[in-house]
């Protein structure tokens, strides 16, 4: 089956898209305490069924490997990642750091290392507090409420229950007959439904959704990969998020077209899925395994 499925008014008043209002945060369906937005159509029911249908002996990976120079989200000033060494063997006896003297130094080799860089590195889930509209963010939390010094108090990604779903890949890559899309092309209503069509799938409240752009197949050029990137339009982010899709990825950086078609937002899906649908997002997802594979669903 494929093209949009019937939703029932009462599943329609769980998702928060039906009920958004431009550029303007929503209170969450699911009370004024909700950290996760349409997380929370997750069940332990959903799980057991998809369990039983999935193969656990066949998994794929669709995360990156952190390397040195690998591209990483800079345009706004923040550090790429970086990986050094805070202890060797050699050094350990040498400087004796923690104090047991140069034989047990020479006995045990002790190695350990530092990470550092900017969360927008390699794939990731961006949580529902990443963007807001003046000052709040989902479900009407404010800066001057629930803001520390450190981190968001509230929407974080410890608040994250395991998702266990049904993935759902849009291979629009496929759909135009070309490896990749074109720089800044606009994934809108008319690529989802055809991808649909096509693929003979249909998002569903509770799934997943991936969209191939075809990104992943220039990794790990930075220049090829950061630059102009294709992705959701506004368009292309509603239906999905009033489809029902619990969680949004893509094999780009950052998911949505770029630079932005709207003058005004220079981040239009970002805001509209985290501030108005309440539907976070995963970033640099390798969805080239599950493309070659010909998986529609996951």
């Amino acid at each position: 089956m494929c093209g949009p499925m019937p939703i029932s008014q009462a599943t329609k008043d769980r998702i928060a898209a039906h009920a958004a209002t431009f550029r303007q945060v929503t209170h969450s369906p699911f009370g004024a305490d909700d950290e996760i937005g349409m997380l929370n159509l997750l069940s332990p029911d959903r799980a057991r069924a998809l369990a039983a249908r999935a193969d656990f002996g066949h998994i794929l990976d669709l995360s990156v490997d952190y390397f040195l120079g690998m591209p990483s989200w800079a345009a706004t000033g923040d550090p790429p990642y970086q990986i050094w060494m805070s202890h060797t063997p050699r050094g350990t006896v040498r400087d004796d750091p923690a104090g047991v003297g140069i034989a047990q130094n020479e006995l045990v080799s002790y190695s350990g290392d530092q990470v550092a860089m900017y969360t927008h590195c390699g794939t990731h889930i961006d949580t529902l507090n990443h963007f807001g509209y003046h000052n709040e963010i989902w479900n009407g939390y404010h800066v001057d409420d629930y803001l520390g010094s450190r981190h968001w108090r509230v929407c974080g990604a410890e608040r994250i229950p395991p998702i266990m779903a049904r993935g759902v890949l849009l291979d629009i890559t496929r759909l135009h007959g070309v490896d990749m899309l074109p720089p800044s092309y606009g994934i809108g209503r008319r690529d989802i439904e055809d991808a649909e069509h096509r693929q003979g799938v249909s998002v569903s409240p509770g799934d997943v959704v991936f969209i191939r752009t075809g990104r992943m197949t220039v990794w790990p050029d930075p220049d090829a990969f950061m630059t102009n990137e294709p992705g959701l339009n506004r368009e292309g982010a509603e239906y999905l998020a009033r489809a029902g899709a619990v969680l949004i990825g893509a094999d780009n950086l950052g998911v949505e077209q770029l630079p932005s078609a709207d003058p005004e937002n220079w981040q239009v899906v970002h805001t509209f899925l985290f501030a108005e649908a309440g539907v976070p997002i995963m970033e640099v997802v390798d969805l080239e395994e599950v493309a070659r594979e010909g998986l529609s669903e996951f």
